[in-house]
């Protein structure tokens, strides 16, 4: 059993990436400013967008986006269940329905066949997830939202870096990121919406800081203009340039964070190939680039529970994260939704099974190995 306890994830933050938050720290502006308005530049510009508004999480981004988007009561919303909380959060706190398309077994994502059956002349927007890093099938997706007059929104929270048929995640249509310390780039907490929709951004910069007429930071004045207006109430969702730069410093270094991250999944699914009571997911058929976010198994022993699986593995000084409990089994949304037995069948499966194991670019071999053989210990004593 290895001595030092392994956490799933850890973010990889560099001595020059401390000193360039110790220098904005020690600057003349802390807030929302220059190095703000160089991570947006800098992410559209990675990613193919026009746009980006950077914000306080990706939660953040997601209500906005909904009020902007003008989602509200008598709409309906189609995303997996299998996601995290916060997006059907959003919806509900919209005052809008979410509509849980159920996911393929072995990627995780909902797919046309699934999102078809729940559209309704209520359904305004389906969000689908790029999961774990993988991309959605989005020509599909995107072809069957265009038949039907459906806008569709990309969550890209788990997909820095992913890659659909050659062209990055969310460069058609607008997406949500996430910066959250287990993503592949952190900015401590932060998030940020692209588009290519110049009205809709300028209505998101608004949203996110009071309503102001005005971003939060005036690229045009370098700073605040003391004379903005306020258009329409808004939030207060304005990324700090303390958050920002180490964006700026993270997004320089993707390209080789995810080559360690890639390699490093690579050999867990080789030496994870052959174990029984684990099943790893599949990779999607189409042509796709894995930005490789988590590393998921499915417990599918019927020896030991996912939860005991998990507990053991701790005792091994292995870390482990659930990543997600489904959202139509979480407390209040079982009780207010009732979503009956028997129609999400393979979010239920992966909801009651699946465990995310350590994946991070500062990994050794040796700490794969170590994973590896404190999975095979715990199934051997089950």
């Amino acid at each position: 059993m290895r001595q030092e306890f392994l956490p799933f994830c850890k973010p990889s933050i560099t001595k020059e990436d401390t000193e360039a938050v110790s220098k904005v720290l020690l600057s003349s502006w802390i807030t929302t400013g220059v190095w703000n308005a160089e991570f947006e530049k800098n992410l559209c510009e990675y990613t193919g967008a026009k746009f980006g508004v950077a914000l306080t999480s990706a939660t953040a981004g997601m209500h906005i986006l909904l009020k902007a988007l003008n989602i509200g009561p008598g709409d309906e919303v189609i995303t997996p269940s299998l996601t995290w909380v916060s997006t059907v959060n959003m919806i509900v706190l919209a005052g809008a329905t979410p509509v849980f398309a159920d996911v393929d077994r072995d990627t995780l994502m909902i797919t046309t066949e699934t999102i078809e059956k729940c559209i309704t002349p209520k359904t305004k927007l389906i969000i689908p997830v790029h999961y774990a890093g993988a991309a959605a099938d989005l020509d599909s997706i995107n072809d069957l939202a265009k038949k039907h007059g459906i806008t569709v929104v990309e969550d890209a929270a788990h997909a820095i870096g992913t890659f659909y048929k050659g062209k990055h995640i969310g460069c058609d249509n607008t997406a949500i990121y996430s910066f959250h310390p287990i993503k592949n780039i952190t900015t401590g907490e932060g998030g940020m919406i692209t588009t290519n929709d110049p009205t809709l951004i300028e209505k998101l910069r608004r949203l996110k800081f009071h309503g102001l007429g005005v971003d939060a930071f005036d690229r045009k004045q370098q700073g605040r203009s003391p004379q903005a207006q306020v258009v329409e109430p808004g939030y207060k969702y304005n990324l700090t340039d303390i958050c920002a730069v180490l964006g700026v410093r993270q997004l320089a270094r993707l390209k080789e964070l995810n080559e360690k991250r890639t390699k490093i999944a690579m050999s867990l699914r080789k030496k994870l190939k052959d174990v029984a009571g684990v099943l790893p997911l599949s990779d999607p058929k189409y042509d796709f680039t894995h930005a490789w976010n988590l590393f998921i198994v499915r417990v599918v022993s019927e020896k030991i529970t996912r939860n005991q699986f998990m507990e053991e593995l701790k005792k091994l000084n292995i870390g482990t994260g659930l990543h997600f409990l489904a959202a139509h089994v979480q407390k209040y949304y079982r009780e207010t939704m009732n979503v009956a037995p028997g129609v999400l069948p393979n979010t239920d499966f992966n909801s009651e099974r699946m465990c995310s194991i350590p994946l991070f670019p500062d990994m050794t071999e040796q700490d794969v190995n170590d994973v590896v053989d404190a999975i095979k210990e715990v199934l051997a004593k089950a």
